[in-house]
């Protein structure tokens, strides 16, 4: 990754005051990198004052599409936060959020919005879950910003313009996905769904997979997961069954990193199965390849 002088958010400004904003993907990305700052702030010190361990209060954990998929009220708190912040400085977007419908628009542009991606983990208390907002012109993402939560890194992009990492030093890197050109080498990002027939057949197709790669990675955050293919750290990643709100951000910031995303429609739903795929250019091929052997391409 190679050092940038600049830093891709203004820290002097803070983070209640309103932005000069067009529709400029650069400033876009501003605004992303702002809201989804003041969101992390909001959803760690929740943390602190909700949950005991992995122990909740009363009321505050709920399911959504099973037992296994939760959400918290501190998921719905962070989305509250980031439609309040869009309304002040994008009141003619649409909003598209995990833990609510979208809103009308006139503008053109459409947010998509993850209040917390890794809920599990931030229920346990596992260090990797994240903030994502993304802002999606005709369906295309043009801006997005995703928070590491525990660890207040800042990942964001601008289409066409570049993929840039903020750490809580404020030392700011760019981008780059990793040099590496052999698959059997390639460390390998995955995530699984929560019904038990998809999560079966992810099963079958990793353990097919194993024996091509060096290893399988399981973070629990989609979002997270295309960020560090983004970073070198891993390098490939796939999924079945994402949502819009999951890679919406992230795979903007892996595209300018230099990745090969595939991502599926926009106006897809994660019941629909779509796989979402991307690689360094290196081994893109062989690992599209290799998902397409294993039947990996379908919908699960």
């Amino acid at each position: 990754m190679a050092k940038r002088a600049l830093v891709c958010c203004d820290e002097s400004v803070p983070h209640n005051l309103s932005l000069h904003v067009d529709d400029t993907a650069e400033s876009l990305r501003a605004v992303a990198e702002r809201i989804a700052l003041d969101a992390a702030d909001l959803v760690r010190r929740r943390r602190r004052e909700v949950f005991s361990g992995n122990l909740a209060q009363d009321g505050a954990v709920s399911s959504k599409s099973t037992p296994t998929d939760p959400v918290t009220i501190v998921d719905s708190e962070s989305e509250e936060l980031i439609r309040q912040r869009l309304a002040e400085l994008r009141p003619s977007d649409r909003i598209l959020g995990e833990e609510g419908g979208g809103d009308s628009e006139t503008s053109g542009i459409r947010w998509v919005v993850d209040p917390i991606d890794g809920t599990v983990n931030f229920m346990y208390g596992i260090g990797a879950y994240a903030v994502s907002i993304a802002a999606q012109r005709d369906g295309v993402s043009v801006a997005g910003a995703v928070v590491d939560v525990p660890t207040g890194v800042l990942y964001s992009a601008a289409l066409g313009a570049g993929a840039y990492m903020r750490d809580s030093e404020g030392e700011v890197t760019t981008l780059r996905c990793s040099a590496e050109t052999a698959m059997s080498h390639a460390l390998v990002a995955t995530g699984f769904g929560y019904g038990a027939a998809r999560r079966e057949h992810q099963g079958q197709l990793v353990a097919s997979l194993l024996p091509r790669i060096r290893d399988i990675r399981r973070i629990g955050a989609a979002s997270l997961d295309l960020c560090l293919l983004a970073a070198g750290r891993v390098d490939a990643y796939f999924e079945h069954g994402l949502h819009p709100w999951d890679w919406a951000a992230a795979a903007l910031i892996a595209s300018e990193a230099g990745a090969s995303v595939t991502v599926p429609s926009p106006t897809s739903s994660g019941d629909d199965g779509d796989i979402t795929y991307a690689a360094a250019p290196g081994v893109a091929q062989e690992f599209a390849d290799a998902l397409d052997k294993l039947g990996a391409l379908r919908q699960l």
